[in-house]
């Protein structure tokens, strides 16, 4: 087998895992579960978003839980599944493919959620150290702020720096890739934030 035949077989796993990885990412369960639980279109409720935020603003709390639980479910499916059989270039790949299957679904006509529970369930299955770090700063910044929005976005650039701290070095670079994602999916959340309109956790807008 020539060197091109060994790249042409890599690519052909990471595509198949890129692949896995979107379809998992994209179920969106947030509607899903408001649907089975008799909440109504979640597209027509607070922000319109499929996360478990927006699932929280119709006072369903149980719901909302379910929405957090799965949605960070199938990135942490996702990586453990690819990095058992295929290792961790694989386990990458299917973590990132994951986290924009969740923002970009073709089921919804690529509009997803902002991606913050399928980012730490993926982070989690990486690196467990790296993940609680992540949910701690999460939930630390979420208690001072009550902000769901600035507790996401401090989250995901904690990773950053979270991976070197536990000698993560190869988780760095796809957190890098992981938390831009993020703060794209929530460039109108900073908007809001520079503006202090940006709503509270539990408000109903």
């Amino acid at each position: 087998m020539t060197i091109f035949n060994e790249i042409d077989l890599t690519l052909g796993f990471l595509f198949f895992w890129a692949m896995l990885g979107y379809g998992l990412g994209s179920v969106p369960f947030g509607l899903i579960w408001a649907r089975t639980m008799g909440l109504g279109n979640l597209r027509n409720i607070g922000s319109g978003n499929i996360g478990a935020t927006n699932v929280l603003r119709t006072g369903n709390k149980k719901a909302a839980a379910l929405t957090l639980f799965f949605d960070a479910g199938k990135g942490v499916i996702a990586v453990l599944f690819a990095q058992s059989v295929s290792g961790e270039a694989a386990a990458q790949t299917a973590g990132l493919s994951a986290l924009l299957g969740h923002c970009y679904p073709v089921w919804l006509k690529f509009k997803g959620g902002k991606g913050v529970a399928t980012f730490l369930g993926v982070i989690l299955a990486l690196s467990p150290m790296v993940g609680l770090a992540c949910c701690a700063t999460w939930l630390a910044t979420a208690t001072v702020t009550r902000v769901s929005s600035l507790s996401a976005l401090v989250a995901a650039a904690s990773a950053i720096v979270w991976s070197p701290f536990f000698t993560q070095q190869s988780l760095t670079g796809l957190s890098v890739g992981l938390a831009i994602l993020v703060f794209w999916r929530h460039r109108a959340n900073i908007v809001r934030l520079f503006e202090g309109t940006e709503p509270k956790i539990g408000s109903k807008s």
